[in-house]
Formats: C-alpha cells, structure tokens, sequence
C-alpha cells in the first residue's frame, strides 16, 4: 500500500557505503550446465567474498535485513561466511544519535552436501524497536571492516505503506566454464541486477520474492550461486527487508532433510511454531494493517520441479498452521488486508511453461475463500498476469476458480481474492512468448520424466477456456488502505472498495 508523497525516511542512495557498491555484482562462480549466455573470459580474477580482509578475518558477505512477526518492532541483520567468524554482532542507532547498542548475533550453519563446504550465516535479532522510525546499523565480527545499512520500521495502526513483489530472479554474474568461457548455468541474465535497481527507485517499505531465487540448484557451484544472488541484491536489501518464498529451485538435493537447507540457513524468517524440518519454509508477519503469509508451495504442488520430489512433505502441518493464521488475520480488528505470497501459481495461461497447480487449488484456495484472503502474489512463469477476483470453483476435476468481478479500473477484493503472477524478475528464461494461441486455463495433473530445457518435470495437464493478455514485466503493486476498521472470519467483510493499480504492465484478463 502506499500514499502519493515521496517515500518517507532518510536517503538510502546517500548511505549507500562503497563496499555495498562493490558488491553490485558479485563475484565468479565456477559451474557449467545449460549455458544462456555467455561472454570471452577476462582478467577478473577470485570473487571478494572468498578473500580474507587485511586483518585476516573473512568479509561480510550478503548483508540483508528480514522483518520480525511484528515488522514494527523487530528486524534480522544476517550476513554469510564460510570460515568460522568470533564475535558476530551488530551496532544499532539512530541518524541524530549515532550507534548506542549492540546485539550479539547467532550462527547458523549447513554444509553443502554437493561441494562439501560449510556456510556460515549470523542472524543479529533487533527488538524492542520503534514503529516507524529509520534505524542505522554497522555488522561486524572480529578482524572484519564492518558494512553499514539502514532500515524504516513499519508503521504500526493503519498509515498508509508501500511494497514490491517479484519472483524467478537468478542472478546477473557469469560462473566461468572448464573451456575458459564465462557463462551462465543458473538461467541468469543482466536483467536480474536491473529488478534490484528498479525495487531501489521504488523505496519500498519491504520486498516480497516470490520464490526461485538464484537457482543454485541447477548451478554446479551452489555456494557460489548464493554469494552471487545475495552480492546483487544487498544494495537493496541491506536498506529494506527482503520478505523471501521457498520455490521448487531452493529444493537442493542432499541438504537438509528435504533439500531446503540452504535456504533456511540464509533466511531468519519469523517462526511459525514449525518442526525442525520445516522451520522458515512458512510464515507471518505484520506491517501496519496488513497480514502477510508467506507459504512453501513444494508442500502441496503435484509438479515436480526441483532436485527432489517432495510432495506432501509437511504431512498436513503447513495446511493446518494456514488454517490457523487465516483465523487468526481474521478475527484481528487491527487486519485489514490479508496478502499470501508463494511460488506456483493456481491461476496461469501460460504454454509449455509450467501451467497452474492443482494441488495449490484443492489444498489452498478452498481456505483463500474461506477467509477472503485479498491478494496472492506468485511467480513460477516468468511474465506477468493479473486475474480478475474469484471465489469458488467450478465442480470440476480442475477445480477451476470463478470469477465474480470482471471490471479493471477498481478491483474489490472483498468480493474475491486477486491472484498476480509476477515471474519476470530476470532469468534468461522468459515465458511471456509462451500464452496459449486462444489462452487456456491450465491446469497440472500429473509428473513425468526430467525435462533439461526447463529444469522441471515433464507433465499432463487438462485445460478450460479462458481468455488473457500478457505483459512481460514486473509489476509494483500500490493500494489504499481499507475504509473499515474491522475484519470478522468468517463473517462477510464490509464491501469497501480497494485499488490496485500497475506499474509498467498491461493487464491480464481472466474469465
């Protein structure tokens, strides 16, 4: 959401430290796999993030912010390693005071079951902090220079915010290949430094990625891959929290449990109250009036996309939790707005991509509708859609959502939920030549056999008509608050109108 002034705060282009802006692009990976693009190889020599300082202790590498359940009074300063660090911690101030505390950080570690290398991340835990108040912070640990970030509280009560959303980034580095080239084996492009820019010019309160992060996992080099995604965006997420979703190219063959290791290590999301297995995949938090649910779609989806298939692996707990925090959001006189993000889609016109996910229909919608969730924020087909409201389904065997509302100058989300697929973060790979000749709603029913043009599952599907029109960007979604001071599940919501308007994008109907 957002007012029309300027983003309030202090300036992040002013703070901007030069070692943030060193490590726009990272560093050089070594991998080769399905190369998209490439370009001769030069002098550059080892990436930063391996070499020790002049004092001998490794950098800070990936600095990134993540919001507590309460975005208002919490915040996670993390930063990765892969040698053992002393002391990790972070100084915390003001802009008028200057730094006045400091917060030991914990570490977190995995070990990369395809290189065998153990990453380290420090995870600082801010509390106690003020609403909508602009902070200043430095991390550092013993020997290291520290690396300076700010960040703005969310406001709490129903003042007006503003967010971004995109998901399916890779990264914009070339990993250099055995013959000399350097190339990509992640499916990145350039495009993907050109999304963080774009998020910087917005000024956004917080970022939601909505899953597919770098694809380490068709990488060779999987730390790498990591380093290289976190050097592109900690220009951006250093200032801002970077809300991320567990897509099907997190699942990582060999580590952890169910391949997510990596990514749970990177991330210290709030805690849903999970099993050790599933901690950080799913989540909440609030900012100002707004409810955002975070869910791990690998759980539910019947395609099979990443190193594992692992269908069905939370046996019900992710579902129930879901059922749990809608009630919750609902039941909140101080909720307004109720957004998810994930990463498949349940609604999609794409061609020989991915297609919609029955299981996301069967398991989540029926509980979107329930508690009229708002917004679902996507990504997995790499352009952009946006469907009309829906609620219900049509008593098929693809349970395909009905459209209540089709006009597209006011969208009233309490009469249905609005499904947006914004894929276009900046992979090589884009989807948005790839509609049906007449768009058809597609529907996923079935996985079959590795397919290494796509890095997925090869599937069966069923479609029903729909009609669309595509859009090949990213969009930046802006609403005004709801008129109501109350929200009741499951009781009808007061018919308060909302906007959602776009930014660079024509629409995608749906009926």
């Amino acid at each position: 959401m957002s007012d029309d002034s300027e983003h309030a705060g202090i300036s992040r282009r002013r703070l901007l430290t030069s070692s943030a802006a060193s490590a726009v692009l990272g560093g050089v990976g070594v991998g080769g796999a399905a190369l998209l693009w490439s370009q001769p190889a030069g002098p550059r020599g080892p990436a930063a993030w391996l070499q020790s300082d002049r004092n001998g202790a490794p950098p800070i590498g990936g600095l990134h912010l993540q919001f507590g359940r309460d975005a208002a009074t919490e915040v996670v300063v993390s930063w990765h390693t892969t040698d053992a660090v002393r002391n990790p911690r972070v100084l915390l101030g003001t802009p008028t005071s200057g730094f006045g505390r400091t917060v030991a950080a914990e570490t977190r570690t995995y070990r990369d079951a395809k290189s065998g290398t153990e990453v380290r991340v420090n995870h600082a835990r801010l509390t106690d902090l003020t609403p909508d108040t602009d902070y200043v912070y430095a991390a550092v640990h013993d020997g290291a220079e520290p690396e300076q970030g700010t960040v703005r509280t969310a406001p709490s009560g129903r003042k007006p915010l503003r967010f971004t959303s995109f998901g399916d980034q890779s990264t914009p580095a070339l990993a250099k290949m055995p013959d000399g080239r350097y190339a990509t084996d992640n499916i990145g492009s350039p495009a993907a430094a050109d999304t963080t820019i774009a998020i910087e010019r917005l000024g956004p309160l917080f970022n939601l990625v909505n899953g597919d992060l770098c694809y380490a996992n068709l990488a060779q080099n999987r730390i790498r891959t990591w380093s290289n995604w976190f050097d592109n965006n900690t220009r951006s997420a250093r200032h801002r929290p970077w809300m991320p979703a567990a897509g099907n190219h997190e699942n990582e063959l060999g580590n952890g449990p169910i391949g997510y290791g990596a990514y749970q290590t990177y991330f210290a999301v709030p805690d849903s109250g999970s099993s050790p297995q599933t901690r950080g995949l799913w989540y909440s938090f609030t900012a100002g009036s707004v409810r955002v649910i975070s869910l791990a779609n690998d759980d539910v989806a019947y395609q099979d996309g990443g190193n594992s298939y692992v269908h069905g692996y939370s046996g019900g707990e992710q579902r129930r939790w879901l059922a749990s925090e809608l009630a919750a959001s609902r039941s909140d006189p101080n909720i307004d707005w109720v957004v998810v993000c994930m990463h498949q889609t349940a609604i999609s016109t794409a061609d020989k991509t991915n297609g919609a996910d029955l299981g996301i229909r069967e398991e989540w919608l029926p509980l979107f509708d329930q508690y009229q969730v708002d917004l679902v924020l996507c990504g997995h087909e790499h352009h952009y859609e946006r469907s009309h409201p829906v609620r219900g389904a049509l008593g098929t065997d693809t349970r395909t959502p009905i459209p209540v509302d089709t006009r597209s100058d006011l969208i009233d989300s309490t009469r249905g939920t609005v499904h947006l697929v914004i894929g276009g973060g900046g992979t090589s790979a884009p989807s948005n030549a790839m509609f049906f000749p007449e768009p058809r709603c597609r529907v996923v029913t079935g996985v079959g056999a590795f397919d290494p043009g796509c890095g997925a599952r090869r599937r069966s599907t069923s479609s029903r008509t729909r009609r669309g029109r595509r859009s090949a960007t990213a969009t930046t979604l802006t609403a005004s608050r709801l008129s109501t001071s109350t929200r009741a599940a499951p009781a009808a919501i007061p018919r308060s109108r909302r906007r959602i308007t776009r930014c660079g994008a024509r629409w995608a109907t749906w009926s």
